[in-house]
């Protein structure tokens, strides 16, 4: 059976961990904040305190997982910070990938975080892509629409892995 991890495991993230888990998969989530793991679990989704800016935490969650989903197109927080997970913080994490069971990474590229942060964490994966050769997929959809976004994100996930 797969597993996934959704590296921000809030609303969307819990949507899509919900359809993956109807379809017989195992999930993995994370948050970074200690109050949220009740409402993942809530979701049937294994809860795990992870921070994507502190790379390390996710990369200890990567155990029997098929593939990662980072779902931060519409992280908050400080701008600098913001900009750091979809710069050197992915990149981290995608050079460790390579090192892992993990066979597929999906990147969520829609979201309100500002569009060159977003441009410049798929330029990234990109770039992963053509060095290590991991298939990725992009989530496209607008995080606005919650059905198609889910549907999209589930799409993306299974396009990872059977590349």
């Amino acid at each position: 059976m797969a597993r996934a991890l959704i590296v921000g495991c809030g609303c969307r993230g819990r949507a899509l961990g919900e359809r993956l888990l109807a379809e017989g998969w195992q999930v993995r989530g994370t948050t970074r904040d200690a109050s949220s793991l009740e409402a993942v679990e809530a979701s049937g989704i294994e809860a795990v305190l992870a921070d994507p800016d502190r790379v390390g935490t996710v990369f200890e969650q990567l155990d029997d997982v098929s593939v990662v989903a980072w779902l931060l197109a519409s992280a908050r927080g400080d701008e600098d910070a913001v900009a750091a997970l979809h710069g050197p913080r992915l990149e981290r994490l995608l050079e460790k990938l390579i090192d892992t069971p993990v066979r597929g990474f999906v990147y969520e590229a829609a979201g309100t975080v500002a569009a060159e942060h977003i441009a410049a964490g798929r330029a990234l994966v990109e770039r992963a892509r053509a060095t290590w050769r991991i298939p990725f997929a992009f989530i496209e959809a607008d995080p606005a629409d919650p059905q198609a976004w889910t549907r999209a994100a589930r799409d993306a996930v299974l396009a990872a892995i059977s590349r």
